[in-house]
């Protein structure tokens, strides 16, 4: 007989997916709220790129990409906060929104 193990995850704590290991899992994740999409720039290259037009919209820059031959860049922007874990401080990273 089949045991059927359920779960749900800590988004504001440590979740353990690898046994020994604690991988946080932040309240602010990426989502498209804070995601920025932007054409590679005329001149520049993969290698040592630069941010040209920036697109409204994932499918938008995938349209334009597929069009141009050209790849895009997602950008997000982070900033450093305080956090207390096991009453220490700690600095984490958290997602801005556009």
């Amino acid at each position: 007989m089949d045991t059927v193990k359920t779960t749900t995850a800590n988004t504001e704590g440590t979740a353990s997916d690898t046994p020994g290991r604690n991988v946080r899992r932040r309240r602010s994740e990426m989502t498209s709220a804070n995601v920025r999409f932007f054409m590679l720039k005329a001149g520049s290259s993969t290698e040592k790129p630069e941010l040209g037009r920036e697109m409204a919209s994932e499918g938008e820059a995938l349209v334009e990409a597929f069009r141009t031959g050209q790849p895009f860049f997602t950008l997000v922007a982070w900033k450093a906060i305080p956090e207390l874990e096991d009453g220490g401080p700690k600095i984490v990273k958290q997602a801005m929104t556009k």
